[in-house]
């Protein structure tokens, strides 16, 4: 076994073995151990890691000849060497079966409900930790609304929207970022009636603060790679950026009053 780690075809396979079972599983399971918040990664993400992981591997191997020639070395004797004939023939049957089955699976109808029909909005706590403090979602306000020039918090809305957040959820609100094709599911569009429309600034600020680490247990697992935005933001730079969101998408807060109605408010 060991010969086998000392040779660069067998280092870089168990590089790209540990990574991919760090990527898929330790960012997963390994921080709940250590009282983490943690997430799955989507799919389309693990797959551009490998990516960047894979051409790190090449390029290390090809930036000396003498170790480019030895990782190419046993795969150059299965393609040519007359004594491998066997494991040759085996290959050229065993890769096309192993990919129509790849392809088969990943295209065949499946009878279970699509993760992201759990839920449209999960449910909030009734209270929840912000960088250390304690906040009561019931009777939580946006304390902008009533400071200062509206205009102000508007335009620091816009500038952390822009410096942070049009990557996914784009330039017109709607979800269409520029990063946006690389996640499935899509990030939110701010656009749709049954986003933000239907949310008190309260439930807004809790998503944004948390993202998808902080997603309550109970419905797990949840689609959503939205980081901790309270490990980067001020409470009232997340609280300017919604004013930013419901004034671009002429949309009003719902109130806690139409919250406990079930409905408009009287």
């Amino acid at each position: 076994m060991g010969k086998y780690l000392k040779h660069p075809l067998g280092q870089a396979v168990l590089v790209f073995v540990v990574a991919y079972f760090l990527l898929d599983f330790g960012i997963e399971y390994i921080p709940p151990l250590l009282g983490w918040a943690s997430a799955p990664i989507p799919n389309s993400v693990l797959l551009q890691y490998l990516i960047t992981v894979g051409v790190g591997i090449l390029l290390w191997v090809s930036d000396n000849d003498a170790r480019w020639a030895e990782f190419k070395a046993p795969m150059h004797r299965v393609m040519v060497d007359p004594g491998q004939k066997t494991l040759r023939n085996s290959l050229m049957v065993l890769v096309p079966v192993l990919v129509a089955f790849a392809t088969f699976n990943s295209v065949r109808p499946s009878v279970s409900a699509p993760t992201t029909l759990r839920a449209i909005h999960p449910s909030a706590p009734g209270q929840f930790v912000f960088q250390g403090a304690t906040l009561q979602l019931a009777g939580l306000e946006n304390p902008l609304r009533s400071q200062g020039s509206m205009e102000e918090h508007y335009e620091e809305g816009k500038r952390v929207y822009y410096e942070n957040c049009v990557g996914c959820h784009g330039d017109g609100l709607d979800g269409q970022g520029h990063y946006a094709h690389g996640f499935n599911p899509a990030p939110l569009s701010f656009q749709d009636d049954n986003t933000i429309a239907t949310l008190v600034e309260a439930v807004v600020f809790w998503r944004i603060a948390k993202g998808g680490p902080g997603l309550p247990n109970e419905g797990a697992p949840w689609n959503s790679a939205m980081p901790a935005w309270e490990d980067f933001l001020t409470q009232d730079e997340i609280w300017s950026v919604i004013i930013f969101l419901y004034e671009q998408t002429g949309n009003e807060p719902r109130t806690f009053e139409e919250e406990a109605g079930g409905g408009e408010a009287e």
